[in-house]
């Protein structure tokens, strides 16, 4: 018997994220060449929260966030982003634990 395994975009699916408008836990400082480690942030943040735009600097969108930490770990210690946990009722509800 075949098992089907379930694609990561699907587990993700289960998840729900309550967006605070106006208001996101996590900003990329201003830069005009991104360092090593925020370009990688473009493949390993595992919700793909950044992506690089037409002039070559990353950017965040926050919506969606695991807030698992990998960014966190990766770039506040060098200044690159702003991190802090969402308000109180926003941010990710996961649906199976």
């Amino acid at each position: 018997m075949a098992t089907e395994i379930a694609r990561v975009e699907e587990k993700l699916y289960q998840n729900r994220y309550i967006v605070d408008a106006g208001k996101p836990h996590i900003s990329v400082e201003p830069h005009t060449t991104p360092s090593k480690n925020l370009l990688a942030m473009t493949k390993v943040c595992p919700a793909g929260c950044y992506a690089q735009n037409d002039l070559g600097q990353v950017e965040i969108t926050a919506d969606g966030c695991l807030e698992c930490g990998t960014c966190r770990i990766l770039l506040e210690p060098t200044g690159e982003i702003t991190w802090s946990y969402p308000r109180g009722g926003f941010g990710v509800l996961f649906k199976f634990g």
